[in-house]
């Protein structure tokens, strides 16, 4: 499979472990001496319309990538759920519970 820049930053990434919706790649890190994609990554959410910057940057590994198919690319991965789990719950979770 052939593919740019472009067209993966229009795929989501969905985590098949509990099926949460992670994001869409916001970059690729790849080895400049083999030219091998190594990881992508998902920048953190912005917090207060980024007034106060954004959350942690994701980088999901090439080998938790499951499968890449036309509007999405499954991940298969224990570590990001547990990030997502542990981040705070924003002002209005908060103000309502």
């Amino acid at each position: 499979m052939t593919a740019n820049f472009t067209s993966f930053k229009r795929k989501e990434i969905i985590n098949v472990t509990d099926g949460m919706k992670i994001g869409f790649v916001d970059d690729i890190l790849f080895d400049a001496e083999s030219a091998q994609v190594r990881a992508v990554v998902v920048f953190g959410k912005l917090r207060l319309f980024g007034l106060f910057g954004r959350g942690a940057d994701l980088t999901i590994p090439w080998n938790e990538i499951e499968k890449i198919g036309e509007d999405t690319i499954l991940v298969r991965s224990d570590s990001l759920s547990a990030v997502e789990k542990k981040a705070k719950p924003n002002f209005f979770e908060q103000l309502f519970s």
